[in-house]
């Protein structure tokens, strides 16, 4: 089982002094990876399904994996993730290239496809139509970082006799993760991506998402270039004993990214270490 660690760029990991620490600790630890959340702007007051205050600092996932890649070697550095549909995907290809060129070929590319209409408005994005929107920007994205002559003819985006270097490390391209829990993205997950994230489920969600996972498959077809689906999951706060991290993988699951319950830099340290110790 790979073990990451969730909320890199959240909290009190947006400080930069205690990001570089807790990086660097995961990375002594062998925790496998470090993910990001995202939103750009939250509902003012909060309320659901905001998931959290809107006076929450979140650095952007980007800028903090670019920040983060300077202060570690080995660990992977995911977006987990990134609200597709609110961006526009030439910029991104060039952000998150640029993220896998200076961590030297480390990124994971995780996207949803978001559900916060206050922050699409914020934003100027539409939420109506935001499925089909997020299809187009993973075509986008792949355009640009996987063909000779980039081009694509959509119904947003639309270019030609363009090209943007460099392009990331890894090849084809850095591997695409998307993140839900709903049969639409379990059937762009099965038909688009490298693997699939769900977040903040315990291990009875997590079977129920398999088998959607598995309706998906029957359903549509999986390009053999993208090969298996990894399978990346969340469990509920805190840090799990042995036995539920067999149990999770005994279900299929390849990676568990932990959420800690923790209040400052020095406390996620400490958590990071004893996920090492217990989990590693």
């Amino acid at each position: 089982m790979k073990i990451g660690l969730y909320g890199i760029n959240v909290g009190p990991c947006a400080q930069p002094a205690a990001a570089a620490k807790v990086a660097r600790a995961a990375e002594a630890a062998g925790l496998e990876s470090l993910w990001t959340a995202e939103h750009v702007v939250l509902p003012d007051p909060q309320a659901p399904p905001s998931p959290v205050p809107p006076t929450t600092p979140l650095l952007d996932p980007a800028v903090a994996l670019a920040f983060l890649a300077a202060h570690t070697e080995r660990v992977r550095l995911a977006t987990g993730i990134i609200i597709l549909p609110q961006r526009n995907p030439v910029v991104l290809a060039k952000e998150l290239a640029s993220v896998d060129v200076l961590s030297g070929g480390r990124l994971i590319a995780g996207f949803g496809v978001g559900y916060l209409e206050p922050e699409f408005a914020a934003i100027g994005a539409p939420f109506a139509g935001r499925a089909e929107r997020m299809d187009e920007c993973l075509d986008v994205l792949r355009a640009l970082w996987t063909q000779q002559h980039p081009r694509h003819d959509g119904a947003s985006f639309r270019f030609a006799g363009v090209d943007a270097y460099p392009r990331p490390v890894q090849k084809p391209h850095p591997p695409i993760v998307i993140g839900a829990n709903t049969p639409p993205a379990f059937r762009r997950a099965v038909a688009r991506a490298n693997g699939w994230y769900g977040f903040a489920m315990d291990l009875a969600a997590t079977a129920r998402c398999l088998a959607g996972l598995g309706e998906a498959a029957r359903r549509v077809e999986r390009p053999a270039s993208l090969g298996r689906l990894e399978l990346t999951v969340t469990p509920p706060p805190g840090l799990p004993d042995a036995d539920t991290v067999a149990r999770y993988a005994e279900l299929g699951v390849e990676r568990l990214v932990l959420l800690p319950l923790v209040r400052t830099g020095d406390e996620l340290v400490d958590f990071v270490r004893r996920a090492g110790d217990a989990l590693v």
